[in-house]
């Protein structure tokens, strides 16, 4: 089955470009567009897409409002691309915190767009560039900190969540420490649900909120 997509932007040949870059490939599928995100959730109940890769900034309602909505009202939510200009960009960051799952610039060349929605798609690692882990380290506070001591993660629990922050799949962490790749999934299931996190992307924030993590 493709990865289907919905894709939300202000811009008409933002979405022109996107469709044509992602329906050039086989295993992907453009469902729908919109115009801004108070039209995402009919959308996305009406299309079930898989992914909707949706701007960050629109008039009526942004990227990062679209995504709470979605996560709020949705059952089996589609994963979240944030599409934007500028990758320090701190509406992208707070859209990340709202439980979007990856992030993608509007510049990017073909290849790397349809990478990114494969990856989201898959769930299984992140699109976390060094300018958003920056602004996730800025906004650090004993808060997070106190969260991720309460987590009391085990020393493997640890060193998966370094390795998740640094955008490694599952497959990539059970090469780096010499497991299988379902162990792997165990010790991310045990992390996010000590951490209270949705996803990965929740629980790398909360890793580098918390100092835990910090940008290299």
């Amino acid at each position: 089955m493709p990865v289907t997509v919905l894709l939300v932007d202000d811009e008409p040949l933002v979405r022109a470009g996107l469709r044509a870059v992602l329906e050039a490939q086989p295993d992907i599928e453009v469902v729908g567009e919109a115009a801004d995100g108070a039209a995402v959730i009919p959308l996305v109940r009406q299309l079930r897409p898989d992914v909707v890769a949706m701007d960050v900034r629109m008039p009526l309602l942004d990227g990062i409002e679209a995504t709470r909505a979605v996560l709020r009202t949705v059952p089996e939510p589609p994963k979240i691309l944030v599409v934007t200009t500028f990758e320090n960009d701190e509406y992208v960051y707070e859209a990340l915190r709202a439980g979007a799952d990856g992030f993608l610039l509007k510049r990017a060349r073909p290849a790397e767009i349809v990478h990114a929605v494969r990856l989201v798609a898959e769930g299984e690692s992140l699109l976390f560039p060094a300018a958003v882990r920056s602004l996730a380290a800025e906004y650090g506070n004993k808060d997070a900190r106190a969260a991720l001591d309460r987590a009391a993660l085990t020393e493997r629990e640890a060193a998966v969540l370094r390795l998740m922050a640094r955008g490694l799949s599952n497959a990539e962490i059970a090469a780096r420490l010499i497991v299988g790749t379902e162990t792997v999934k165990t010790h991310v299931s045990a992390v996010l649900a000590k951490l209270g996190a949705r996803d990965r992307t929740q629980a790398v924030i909360a890793a580098y909120e918390s100092g835990f993590v910090t940008p290299s």
